[in-house]
């Protein structure tokens, strides 16, 4: 790595250890450089606190003329909860700026970047950008798609095997993977998963880590209203549940989940179920900027017909089950021929304790 790469390799690590933390905003790392020492460090720990540039500066005080500020992110160029850190660093005696990625909110897009160079300071953009986007792949989306950035996360055994034929599936993987997916519930902000599960395992879908972490809400499909009432997310003091069903629910129903703390969402139907689309779009109007779906074989055929996944995790376990009645992680309807099947992209393979994770992306259209 050249010196660039390398202060902003440790931009972007500083703003990984936020992720989860910070939405609906983006995880971001600054470092202040000067004369080849590292002079201050911010990272954005959470929404309506102070920027990673503010924090940064923080830190330098008396030692920013003529220093270079690394950053992940443009800075912000417009006020919102707070001022904007462009400004900021017009002001702050910095002669060169090196920034990852251009910011796709539309209030920013460039214009934090012109006004640094406005000012006459040197401004290199690019810098590690790919990684940059990965790091905030769910704020990209948010910007650019207006919707939650939905993960489907499968586990399954070498033979592509979700459970048994009569539904069991305790455990899949291994404790480390297991653990893993209580690390990624601890980030995002909603998890979704079908009735099915709900009535065969009675989950809790909390998360359960040595430091605790925070719980997501718990979205439950569940077009005919078949929620037990004394199911285990009906308690909803650990974590906020909402169903989602169909216009026409049972309203005496209804008005007891609701007594019991739960929220109803009422959403369209389609000849295949519940609109999903729709739903995505109720849920990011709520303020769910990332999904978790954990669903079942259905519930996850669902989103993939729906071209709603924009992210697989999927844990391979080393186990062969067989039988023609065993599930898949993946049912529906049957296509006739390989050239419907969706192509996608793997970002990476990961080894977790005796189990692999496979990192993908789909390559819609």
């Amino acid at each position: 790595m050249n010196p660039d790469q390398h202060y902003m390799k440790l931009a972007l690590d500083l703003a990984a250890t936020a992720s989860g933390k910070t939405n609906p905003n983006p995880v971001v790392g600054a470092i202040l450089v000067k004369d080849g020492q590292v002079v201050g460090v911010g990272f954005h720990r959470k929404a309506g606190e102070p920027h990673a540039e503010v924090h940064a500066f923080r830190m330098a005080e008396g030692h920013t003329n003529g220093a270079t500020l690394y950053v992940t992110l443009e800075p912000c160029s417009h006020y919102g909860k707070t001022p904007p850190c462009a400004e900021l660093v017009a002001s702050s005696g910095v002669t060169r700026v090196v920034v990852a990625m251009q910011d796709p909110n539309p209030m920013v897009a460039g214009r934090g970047i012109q006004l640094l160079r406005d000012k006459g300071i040197e401004v290199e953009v690019g810098v590690l950008e790919e990684e940059a986007k990965r790091l905030n792949e769910r704020f990209v989306h948010n910007m650019t798609k207006r919707r939650p950035f939905i993960i489907s996360k499968v586990a399954m055994t070498l033979d592509g095997k979700l459970a048994a034929s009569s539904g069991h599936s305790k455990w899949v993987t291994g404790e480390e993977a297991r653990q893993e997916v209580h690390r990624l519930r601890n980030e995002v902000d909603a998890i979704l998963v079908g009735i099915n599960t709900v009535l065969a395992d009675n989950p809790r879908l909390t998360t359960r880590l040595p430091e605790k972490g925070k719980n997501p809400v718990r979205v439950i499909l569940d077009s005919n209203l078949r929620l037990p009432e004394d199911a285990h997310i009906t308690d909803c003091t650990a974590a906020k549940t909402w169903i989602a069903t169909k216009e026409d629910a049972d309203p005496e129903k209804v008005n007891r989940l609701k007594q019991k703390g739960l929220e109803i969402l009422f959403v369209p139907s389609t000849r295949l179920g519940l609109d999903l689309r729709r739903l995505s779009e109720m849920l990011y109007e709520k303020g769910i900027t990332d999904l978790l779906v954990e669903g079942g074989s259905e519930v996850n055929a669902s989103f993939l017909r729906a071209s709603l996944i924009d992210k697989w995790l999927i844990y391979i376990a080393p186990k062969v089950l067989g039988g023609r009645g065993s599930l898949t992680p993946y049912g529906g309807p049957d296509l006739e021929t390989m050239d419907e099947a969706l192509n996608v992209r793997i970002h990476s393979v990961r080894q977790i304790g005796e189990d692999l994770c496979i990192t993908a992306y789909p390559k819609y259209g």
